[in-house]
């Protein structure tokens, strides 16, 4: 394809950064570039991503702020590595949510879906699709999301539609989609099969009653408890274990159900815990899943006594068309009154609810189209415990994965819903016959017959989602994209959807395309309230992303939200965090100003770094470099806090309070050489700044980017900035330090006798030797300016001085002669102070040095460092124990 060129805005550097100026501006200009365009450099290397697709359901949320965040880092920083980056957006159909939510609004207007049927109302859940997908879409933009708008999919579209079928006609075909009667979540509010994922679980504060069941003419009764009373009209058999000896004479024998009078057996199932309770355990197969397992070991039979709604049906008796809530308190009171319940005990414990309708799940015998997962489920364990799986990041969460997968059931895929991909089955009402096919069924092909009706339920959300990283891209078809693209790189996802999601995607890839969809998959926590608490609608806590970046721009939250947080730990949503990185923006705003506003007409042409530099040059240079090599290593392995920091000392600390008040020197000077290698640097510096920074704040390293010297249209495809050897300077960085500690002290001694920085102040320094004098002496200019002296002496042999504040930094003595303006004895007090810290750092080393433990450990290195730790301070403790010697004498 032809490269898109076209102009940036023509804007002057304004006073004050306008973030939302800015933000419209430069992510209309990135879209008409179609910069995020994957496929436009053929020769570069693919990464890929898709979006875990947000349910069309409302707004994004802070989580997805998050989530979509640390992958817009990924993407954009592969980008400008020259990678033919894709990031496919998209959204997910959301079955059962979307559905309750359309619904919701129905009832508002005081109509239900039945009176619409089944066709006006999709018509009406595709409305809402519509409107919220182009909403979604807005909130992309807004938090600057660089998405191949291009290559966009929705679950439910034709292509993903298609996939669905495939797989499920071929699952069918191979015998691992089944039709059958199972125990499934169900929602008597939604009236709708459950997944896992969609069941919450509460703590409720509720009742363990203890029935009596008589023996069959016998004076024995055997005690059960139940937290569900209403189950017991469907108990068809009490289970104790086979060994228990209190009641093995019982096994085989009958027992008469309390109220109803049905005669039900004894059986013996090592499912039962003798020491549990009573040892004995009603058996209802059609209200409870482990329950249903013992009834199909006994061959024992199914009764259901509830309906879809939740209400007691004919095999209740006298309780039939009673909500199962008021059941409950009826029977207790009939028990009672029959004396056949022995206590009430109260008990808390957790119950499941509807994640959407809030109605308490019921477990309920259903015919349900499932999938048998073990066989899926073992090529998934073989290739990730032969080390061909997914690599998880925290590592810890691959045993979860494995755990989950390992016990896997098989799985309930079809939903009483109106709004999904509809299954492919269909009946024949003329010899009975279930056809399933990849294409809408008109003729039966056993008996030729017309009249087929499609099976009512669709299939779970989840089972198109589990295709996505592959059916977005086209398959089945064996698409252009699908060869270059798949697998995909990397999946960002938080930690409470790897059984559900990750899972899935992973046999599915396996399955269909004989691959892991995903080399990398990421696990981000949670985004809590400042107290630590998860956000609700109950608790009113949540946290609108719109909200944060009218307040404080979408380069502010980013910036706080993917460096806040570390991988796999959840994140402490904090206001005055948002506000900090504001601030980072506004001081990066300033500082940049300044240096263009000197570097006048400097061109990109114009940078030259390859004459005389000084050492503040070639330190600033040194630690870009340092920087270039962490950041790029830190983003590699998504420790995006730690990247995060080092971004913000690197540019608040070296750039901001160190290198560009040092500039200024030569800024302001007469030499003109001194002057353009300056500029040089600052151009270079700030340029490749902007470029590290770009990933998690791309609207204003946009805008300064494109005030700066540079060549190129957009930062967005600026080469990301790479380690280069001819910027190592460690001779420069001890200089600095011993700069940098020189003026930092004299500050501080300052600020302790309140003596202001516009007051010029005598100051003496003593180097510890040769080196330290000629490092200060080459830098004198540097100490006279950022300590404001009216006099400076560096001598190696300097005179002591009586009355004097003193400082020790590593490689000089220093001494501020400020007769008039100290106390001697507040100054004695402070180098006491001084001298209990060094007491405690050295004393704190030789403890660390003489533990066998650390020294066998740790690396030469490290050992080294400490060392030299120890003799720094033991030498700062013995001057400024020789200085208070002087004092006091």
């Amino acid at each position: 394809m032809e490269e898109t060129k076209q102009a940036a805005p023509e804007t002057a550097m304004p006073t004050t950064y306008d973030p939302k100026e800015a933000e419209k501006k430069w992510y209309d200009y990135w879209l008409k570039g179609q910069y995020f365009k994957a496929g436009q450099r053929q020769d570069a290397k693919p990464y890929t991503m898709v979006i875990p697709p947000p349910n069309v359901t409302g707004m994004l949320h802070i989580g997805h702020a998050l989530d979509f965040t640390l992958q817009d880092i990924m993407a954009r920083t592969k980008r400008m590595q020259g990678y033919d980056a894709l990031w496919l957006p998209g959204s997910d159909h959301a079955g059962i949510a979307t559905q309750t939510k359309v619904e919701q609004k129905l009832r508002e207007e005081g109509v239900t879906r039945y009176d619409l049927g089944r066709e006006k109302f999709l018509e009406k859940v595709w409305e809402w699709k519509e409107h919220y997908a182009e909403t979604i879409r807005e909130q992309w933009a807004k938090m600057g999301f660089s998405l191949d708008y291009s290559r966009e999919r929705f679950t439910l579209d034709e292509g993903l539609s298609k996939a669905v079928r495939e797989v499920f006609v071929r699952l069918y075909e191979k015998g691992l989609i089944y039709r059958g009667k199972y125990i499934i979540n169900w929602d008597p509010a939604a009236r709708t099969a459950l997944s896992d994922i969609e069941v919450e679980y509460k703590e409720v504060q509720g009742a363990l009653y203890h029935l009596k069941y008589p023996v069959k003419d016998s004076e024995e009764f055997i005690v059960v408890a139940t937290t569900r009373p209403e189950t017991m009209l469907g108990d068809t058999a009490v289970a104790v274990h086979p060994e228990d000896e209190r009641y093995k004479h019982l096994i085989g024998k009958t027992l008469v159900l309390p109220i109803i009078g049905r005669e039900i057996p004894i059986v013996g199932d090592e499912y039962v815990e003798k020491e549990f309770g009573s040892g004995a355990v009603k058996i209802t197969p059609a209200h409870d899943p482990n329950d249903f397992e013992v009834g199909k070991r006994h061959d024992l039979p199914q009764v259901l006594v509830m309906d879809e709604s939740g209400k007691m049906n004919e095999n209740a008796g006298k309780y039939q068309g009673m909500d199962r809530f008021d059941c409950r308190k009826q029977i207790v009171a009939d028990m009672k009154e029959l004396g056949v319940l022995i206590k009430i005990e109260d008990h808390v414990h957790q119950v499941g609810h509807s994640e959407r309708s809030g109605a308490v799940v019921e477990p309920y015998l259903s015919t349900q189209w499932f999938v048998k997962m073990k066989p899926l489920a073992e090529r998934a364990i073989e290739a990730q415990k032969s080390g061909q799986g997914a690599n998880f990041v925290p590592d810890r969460f691959e045993k979860i994965y494995l755990h989950w997968i390992e016990n896997i059931r098989d799985w309930c895929i079809s939903r009483q819903l109106w709004w999904g991909h509809r299954i492919p089955a269909w009946y024949c009402g003329d010899c009975g016959e279930m056809i399933v096919s990849r294409e809408d069924a008109s003729v039966c092909p056993h008996c030729g017959g017309t009249h087929l009706t499609q099976d009512n339920d669709v299939l779970d959300t989840w089972f198109s989602s589990a295709l996505w990283p592959f059916s977005t891209l086209g398959w089945p078809e064996q698409t252009e994209d699908l060869k270059r693209y798949y697998p995909t790189d990397l999946l960002v996802t938080g930690y409470d959807i790897i059984f559900f999601w990750v899972t899935r995607m992973i046999f599915s890839g396996l399955e269909y395309t004989d691959q892991i969809p995903f080399k990398d998959v990421l696990i981000h926590g949670l985004v809590r309230d400042a107290e630590g608490r998860k956000m609700s609608k109950s608790l009113g806590n949540g946290v609108d992303p719109l909200e944060v970046i009218e307040k404080y721009g979408a380069d502010a939250m980013r910036f706080m939200i993917s460096t806040g947080s570390t991988p796999g730990q959840d994140l402490r949503f904090r206001w005055e965090k948002v506000e900090q990185a504001r601030n980072f923006a506004n001081k990066i705003w300033n500082a940049s100003r300044f240096v263009l506003m000197n570097l006048g007409d400097f061109q990109a042409s114009d940078i030259d770094l390859s004459g005389e530099l000084g050492t503040a040059d070639r330190w600033i240079l040194h630690r870009l470099n340092e920087t270039v090599r962490e950041v790029t290593r830190l983003i590699d392995t998504y420790e995006f806090g730690e990247t995060g920091r080092l971004l913000y000392n690197f540019i608040w600390d070296d750039l901001c309070d160190w290198y560009i008040e040092f500039s200024k020197l030569s800024l302001y000077g007469s030499d003109e050489a001194a002057k353009k290698t300056t500029k040089s640097v600052l151009a270079y510096v700030l340029d490749r700044t902007q470029r590290l920074l770009h990933p998690f704040m791309p609207f204003i390293s946009e805008e300064i980017w494109q005030h700066l010297p540079h060549e190129g249209e957009t930062i967005t495809l600026a080469a990301w900035p790479t380690f280069e050897a001819r910027f190592e300077a460690e001779d420069a960085v001890r200089e600095m330090e011993l700069l940098m500690d020189t003026i930092r002290t004299v500050r501080n001694i300052r600020a302790e006798v309140n003596v202001p920085m516009s007051k010029k102040v005598e100051l003496l320094v003593k180097p510890a030797g040769e080196e330290a004098l000629a490092i200060l002496k080459r830098n004198e200019e540097y100490v006279r300016r950022f300590c404001n002296t009216s006099a400076l002496s560096i001598e190696l042999g300097l005179a002591t001085p009586e009355k004097a504040m003193t400082g020790i930094v590593t490689g000089a003595e220093l001494f501020l002669p400020l007769a008039g303006l100290i106390d001697i004895t507040q100054e004695i007090a402070r180098l006491e102070k001084e001298l209990t810290t060094l007491h405690g750092e050295v004393d704190r080393i030789e403890k660390k040095l003489a533990n066998q433990g650390f020294v066998a450990k740790a690396p030469a290195k490290v050992i080294d460092e400490e060392k030299a730790k120890l003799a720094d301070y033991a030498d700062k403790r013995d001057k400024v124990s020789a200085r208070l010697a002087e004092l006091r004498g």
